[in-house]
């Protein structure tokens, strides 16, 4: 069964939604305010609509209620996009992601019922100040405001030494949840697994554990 999914808003951040999802096989309902940015889509989505979405029975009339999940991308118009994401809530779509702006703007969306904030543009950013800080990481998700997973590469320092010779979850309190090995991926790793000079780490803990051994361990 294909999934079915709407995003409201064609911007960069909604149309690489779109083009994503439709890669992965989904069905795709592609909606936002401009023609010119509907027919930019209309031969990539499943469906390309014009609509006002801050309009009950616009949605309505969509069948909107009908798809499973619902992606709001709007852009700079955050009073259209509370409303969008107001609207969603009353009409019944069980799941809602949001793009938001800012953290007030987050605050009201999370108030009226959206089920997932995302902020692309800080979530970037903070992964960009990470990359650019080390040479050692490779790519960052923050999963709280004190909690990240980390890929990592291993240097010379700790290259051929076993996950056991580390003792990295005694001595930092962080997880190695896996290691990738050219396009090899070995998850829980074995105690006793060694590692190569440019395996990459995936790990996951607290921020300040994190950094405390990058510092102590590949610095």
């Amino acid at each position: 069964m294909h999934k079915e999914f709407v995003v409201i808003g064609l911007g960069r951040f909604g149309g690489s939604i779109v083009r994503e999802l439709i890669d992965k096989g989904a069905d795709v309902m592609a909606i936002d305010i401009s023609s010119e940015r509907v027919d930019e889509f209309a031969a990539i989505a499943t469906q390309a609509v014009v609509a006002d979405t801050t309009d009950e029975a616009v949605l309505k009339s969509l069948g909107i209620r009908n798809f499973e999940h619902v992606i709001v991308a709007i852009g700079d118009n955050i009073q259209s996009s509370i409303l969008t994401t107001l609207m969603l809530k009353e009409i019944g779509v069980k799941k809602i992601t949001v793009k938001a702006q800012n953290d007030y703007h987050e605050k009201v969306l999370r108030k009226i019922g959206a089920d997932q904030v995302v902020h692309p543009e800080r979530d970037m950013g903070i992964r960009i100040a990470n990359n650019i800080l080390s040479n050692n990481v490779l790519d960052y998700l923050e999963l709280s405001d004190e909690h990240s997973i980390m890929e990592i590469r291993v240097n010379e320092k700790i290259a051929s030494k076993s996950l056991i010779d580390l003792d990295i979850r005694a001595q930092y309190g962080i997880n190695i949840v896996a290691v990738k090995r050219g396009n090899n991926i070995i998850v829980s790793p074995p105690a006793d697994e060694k590692l190569v000079f440019n395996d990459v780490l995936i790990i996951i803990g607290a921020d300040v554990d994190i950094i405390r051994f990058e510092k102590k361990v590949l610095s």
